[in-house]
């Protein structure tokens, strides 16, 4: 969901602005998952009586960021729950809250060389997961063995990890584009790797989104790589690893040709909060309207495949978001859709990849049916993205709308 905008709003709106932040996928807190969830309704009715109405509710006294500070776990793709705690900050960004610097290279070191695959990111899920199905990051090993990973001390005690972590590089490359992903993960003893957080960078964006700058080549360059808003415990026994590389695929697009940094810096900036000794804030229970009262004629169904083809090296991603198909009892009406992704690359051909998606809504009562497919494909060479997109509607089964759709558009550093 929205990672970064609630703590955005908190530390920047000068109007009466509270945030609550927890462990959810992008559903409403009364019903969303991974649990606990929360009274959100009652919440936002306190809310809006007093700015609203002008009813006295003591929402101006809450605290002015609430955060779930979720324990670690064993990494999954689906995690229905997540133990924690909640945390309360009376003021945001919170003067409770310290910096750690950590050098993640000592001085005198030989650059760390990075040079992934253009693969590297096939175990960060979702960027926007929202079906209750797959679409957390996995165990993380998988793209640490594609990146360069400073593995930190084991952890004497624990630490709890609230804001957004963020890493001050300098390196080099051998292109005029670059990109680069910093990864903060926790180690079990076992070896077993869960994101934290994760921030990305196009290193002609360093100084300006607005301006960028083409990197020249072998001169090395400072930036700053700003992770995501995190509330995150690691236990005692566990270790940080901060994973760099300069592919992250499917989440961003690759550069247009094979790249190599040369690390010659990088300092960890993490923050800590005082070890939460229990919850510190605490919520009604959830509240809800009757349920929509439907028949179910297909059940949902999200499933999501890796396939690498050995002869050609090509890695496919393929996710299929089935949401079903029900009937509402009052009226009758059917409604279904289906969402299907691929995803695919060649390791080494950053000119390989392919994004497309297909989804697919139906509507029907009573032997009347329409039916829309909506379709669309990314690809790229050196100097443009082209896009194809295509839709078609149907009633029953006749074709009764069709549009094609092109676009070719310059790359400009990206």
């Amino acid at each position: 969901g929205y990672r970064n905008t609630i703590s955005h709003l908190a530390a920047n709106i000068e109007a009466p602005v509270k945030g609550i932040v927890g462990p959810w996928i992008h559903k409403y807190p009364h019903y969303a998952a991974p649990e606990p969830r929360i009274g959100f309704l009652q919440e936002a009715l306190r809310w809006w009586d007093r700015w609203l109405k002008g009813i006295e509710t003591g929402v101006e006294a809450d605290p002015a960021y609430r955060a779930y500070v979720m324990d670690s776990v064993r990494p999954a793709r689906w995690h229905p729950e997540r133990p924690g705690r909640w945390v309360a900050e009376l003021v945001w960004p919170s003067p409770d809250i310290e910096i750690q610097d950590i050098e993640l290279i000592a001085e005198g070191s030989k650059p760390a060389i990075v040079a992934s695959p253009q693969s590297c990111g096939l175990a960060g899920g979702e960027y926007f997961p929202f079906t209750f199905g797959p679409e957390l990051p996995g165990d993380q090993r998988p793209d640490d063995a594609l990146s360069v990973c400073f593995d930190q001390p084991v952890l004497t005690e624990a630490i709890d990890i609230v804001g957004a972590p963020e890493v001050s590089v300098r390196v080099s490359s051998d292109r005029r584009q670059a990109n680069i992903a910093i990864r903060l993960c926790d180690v079990h003893p076992d070896g077993a790797s869960e994101l934290i957080s994760y921030g990305v960078l196009n290193l002609t964006h360093r100084n300006s989104h607005e301006l960028p700058q083409a990197l020249v080549p072998g001169e090395a360059v400072n930036a700053r790589v700003v992770l995501d808003q995190c509330a995150y415990r690691v236990p005692s026994g566990h270790r940080l690893r901060i994973a760099v590389s300069n592919a992250y695929w499917p989440m961003i697009w690759p550069s247009p040709e094979p790249v190599r940094l040369d690390l010659s810096a990088a300092t960890l900036k993490l923050p800590l909060r005082p070890l939460a000794q229990g919850d510190e804030v605490a919520f009604p229970t959830p509240e809800a309207a009757a349920p929509w009262a439907t028949e179910t004629l297909r059940a949902a169904n999200s499933e999501r495949h890796v396939n690498c083809d050995e002869k050609t090296g090509m890695t496919t991603l393929s996710i299929v978001d089935d949401f079903g198909e029900v009937r509402d009892l009052e009226h009758g009406l059917a409604n279904g859709s289906i969402a299907r992704e691929t995803w695919t690359i060649h390791p080494d051909d950053p000119l390989s990849a392919s994004g497309k998606t297909h989804w697919t809504q139906t509507l029907s009562r009573n032997g009347w049916s329409v039916r829309t497919e909506s379709s669309a494909e990314m690809r790229c060479d050196a100097q443009s993205f082209m896009v194809h997109a295509r839709i078609e509607a149907y009633e029953g089964e006749k074709l009764v709308f069709e549009r094609n759709f092109e676009e070719s558009i310059p790359r400009n550093l990206l």
